[in-house]
């Protein structure tokens, strides 16, 4: 059976799983770490670099290096996220041709697939040194709660990355399937998913027939732990203000700084009540003079800095229950996923609100992972024992008379799913309409994501309200949506597949895939000299460590000289050939000669 991986691509780490011999295991890059930083930089020597070696080099490389990508992804230029990122972060924000969010990183431009992208090949690499073979189809998690073009923009990353990625499935929904699989469980669960950068929450209904059903789910796609980082750091900008009377905002280095010992600080009060934030020489002043920003941080300055945070996913729990018909006391089992959930302020409140202590046995980073390769695994098998119904997370509709938006298709409606309604002409011999189909919940059409138009022509003329037109949504389980409005009278009939837009065109994809493969290429060729180069550096330490006691055993021989004299021209051209770079082939011819010698000695010695 065909390899499909799962990917976590997240806002502050990502993860890889593969399901091996029917179970999922998560897979540990070369540094044996399980999770890797969505961490992307370029060095001055325009050197790509991505995850731990990435963050790093961040404090002094901060304005070429892009974290928190996923918060824009997806995201239209004018949006207030957008915004709010602009001035959150360290570096280049621009506006991209098509109103798309651009990245500008040393003197090139990048899209925000395009730098999610080099996390999934990241990824992809991680699997196939693990796997030892080429790994080419991915299921990749987003939030529950992004719309069609953040997913898009999600399936245009992996395609860049060279990933065929055969479903894009919901955090939750994936964290929800790691929990209960093989478990043979009937349990509706709730699955409270806090991580870097978004909120989701899903309940689900989870079958001992291996049935997954998504009842319902909510969330915000811009509220997660860099915002709990925000807070602390807008709390040591202002006491070094009132200390100092200097504001540290327009020095990229003492931000970078600052936003790291804010993690770090809020990471470790999880575990103590108390934390030092000391960071000697964040600034210097025209007096040259250098500050020095020393402070103490209490778990309960933390959780009043963040209590409106926490209160917000509250609220959309609790609202989440209401729409769904639910009590608290329906509640099985509370799933936590994410980071931020280990914030004891966090399962906390989220143990009052469900009036139960959440699950221990899931691990929050990797569980998302987990899922995503078991929903791999499901779809490439003949016959799989799990199946899993997922829903819309977003109303779906058009714009009727008025600017009001008229919902076709609810959210939290069970995918695949069709419906129609029947709509009247709203003037005297009007002969054609105009379809938008929007994506939202505001009552108010222009408050809503457009996500594609068309125009049904050639009805007859007639007074205002006679002619009758049936306008059907279709969304089948990849979420692609298909709209038709049809003149019931004269069966007049026009459609359209609503293709969500990442910001990118179709050409533009396929120009960055090939730049990204070629990159993949030239990484590999690299990797492949490197692992040559210390081939040859660890024979030629045999050979000459070999080499004093062959001379003593061939001295008196006839060819022995020859022979000794041969090596070490095969040494020296070796050495020769490290300090200047040969190509692949002669660097093979190399290896060869040193292998032959090391052997011709061993043998001597025997």
């Amino acid at each position: 059976m065909e390899r499909v991986i799962g990917i976590d691509l997240g806002t502050t780490n990502s993860c890889v799983s593969v399901v091996e011999d029917g179970v999922p295991v998560v897979i540990p890059n070369r540094g044996g770490y399980k999770t890797t930083p969505s961490i992307v930089a370029v060095t001055e020597a325009g050197k790509r670099l991505i995850g731990h070696i990435a963050k790093r080099q961040a404090i002094t490389n901060a304005e070429n290096t892009v974290v928190a990508a996923k918060r824009l992804i997806g995201r239209k230029w004018n949006s207030p996220q957008v915004a709010t990122s602009i001035a959150m972060y360290q570096y280049r924000i621009v506006e991209g041709p098509h109103a798309d969010v651009r990245i500008q990183l040393r003197e090139k431009i990048y899209s925000v697939p395009e730098i999610s992208a080099m996390i999934l090949q990241e990824m992809k690499i991680i699997a196939e040194d693990y796997l030892g073979e080429e790994v080419s189809k991915a299921v990749i998690t987003c939030p529950a709660y992004f719309n069609d073009n953040q997913r898009q923009a999600t399936k245009d990353a992996g395609l860049i990355a060279g990933l065929d990625v055969i479903r894009v499935i919901n955090e939750p929904t994936a964290a929800a399937l790691a929990y209960g699989f093989g478990k043979k469980i009937d349990r509706l669960v709730a699955v409270y998913d806090l991580g870097g950068g978004t909120f989701d929450i899903s309940l689900l209904e989870i079958g001992s027939e291996g049935v997954f059903k998504v009842v319902s789910t909510a969330g915000d796609t811009f509220l997660g732990g860099e915002d709990f980082d925000a807070r602390i750091m807008d709390w040591l900008l202002a006491d070094f203000q009132a200390k100092h009377g200097v504001d540290l905002r327009q020095d990229r280095m003492a931000m970078q700084r600052l936003k790291d010992a804010a993690e770090k600080a809020k990471c470790e009060l999880s575990a103590t009540r108390q934390t030092e934030i000391n960071l000697p020489f964040i600034i210097s002043t025209g007096r040259n003079e250098a500050l020095h920003l020393q402070c103490q941080l209490t778990r309960e300055k933390l959780e009043e800095l963040t209590g409106d945070l926490i209160q917000q996913t509250i609220d959309i729990c609790a609202n989440t229950l209401d729409e769904a018909g639910l009590d608290i006391e329906d509640i099985e089992d509370v799933v936590l996923v994410g980071g931020m959930t280990r914030m004891p302020k966090v399962q906390e409140r989220v143990a009052e609100l469900f009036k139960r202590e959440p699950c221990k046995g899931v691990h929050p980073d990797e569980v998302v992972a987990l899922g995503a390769a078991i929903q791999g695994s499901m779809l490439v098998a003949e016959k799989s024992e799990v199946m899993l119904l997922d829903v819309t997370p977003h109303t779906l509709g058009i714009m009727v008379v008025g600017g009001f938006f008229e919902p076709l298709i609810p959210k939290d409606t069970t995918v695949p799913t069709s419906q129609t309604k029947t709509f009247t002409t709203v003037r005297d011999n009007q002969t054609a309409v105009k379809i938008l189909v929007l994506q939202g919940e505001s009552e108010k059409a222009e408050e809503n994501e457009l996500l594609g138009e068309f125009v049904l022509t050639g009805l007859r003329r007639a007074p205002k309200g006679e002619v009758e037109i049936d306008v059907t949504f279709e969304i089948n389980a990849d979420g692609i949506v298909a709209v038709s409005a049809r003149d019931l009278e004269t069966g007049q009939e026009q459609s359209i597949t609503v293709t969500a837009s990442s910001g990118l065109t179709k050409e533009e994809v396929k120009e960055m895939a090939q730049s990204s493969h070629e990159y993949l290429v030239e990484r590999r060729r690299g990797e492949e000299a490197e692992k040559a180069n210390q081939e040859a550096e660890t024979l030629i330490g045999e050979i000459e460590r070999y080499m004093p006691q062959v001379e003593e055993v061939v001295r008196g021989s006839e060819h022995g000289p020859e022979a000794i004299s041969k090596a070490k021209e095969v040494v020296e051209h070796a050495r020769n050939a490290l300090r200047s770079g040969v190509p692949d082939a002669e660097m093979k011819e190399i290896l060869d000669s040193l292998r032959r010698t090391l052997r011709m000695f061993k043998a001597v010695l025997t």
